[in-house]
Order: C-alpha cells, then sequence, then structure tokens
C-alpha cells in the first residue's frame, strides 16, 4: 500500500517497481492465440497506468 500511494504521490522510483511487479502478468495477458500482441501489451500498460492514478486508498 505504501507503495502505491508514493506512486501516486509521482515517485518514479516508486512507479517502476511497482510496474516491474506486474510486468510479467501484463505480458501473460497479452497472448492472443499463442502469439504475443505488442499493440494489447501497450495498451495494457497505459491502462496499469491509470489504474494508479485512479485508485482511492481510502476504501
Amino acid at each position: 500500500m505504501e507503495l502505491l500511494l508514493t506512486a501516486k504521490l509521482g515517485s518514479t522510483l516508486a512507479f517502476e517497481e511497482l510496474f516491474a511487479r506486474y510486468k510479467n502478468l501484463l505480458r501473460k495477458y497479452s497472448v492472443v492465440n499463442g502469439v504475443f500482441d505488442e499493440d494489447l501489451y501497450q495498451e495494457q500498460c497505459v491502462l496499469f497506468v491509470r489504474c494508479i492514478e485512479i485508485f482511492d486508498v481510502n476504501r
């Protein structure tokens, strides 16, 4: 939770750590019919960033 809060406040290091933790999962779900889809991976990365920005830590 602390890492997420730090990333939300704009820490590049915290964001990079979060991304490193989830990068393999994003890659896993970017495979369609056995082929890695670079466009899908990029879209998921953008969505990942957006989710960090909008995540409500008070819930």
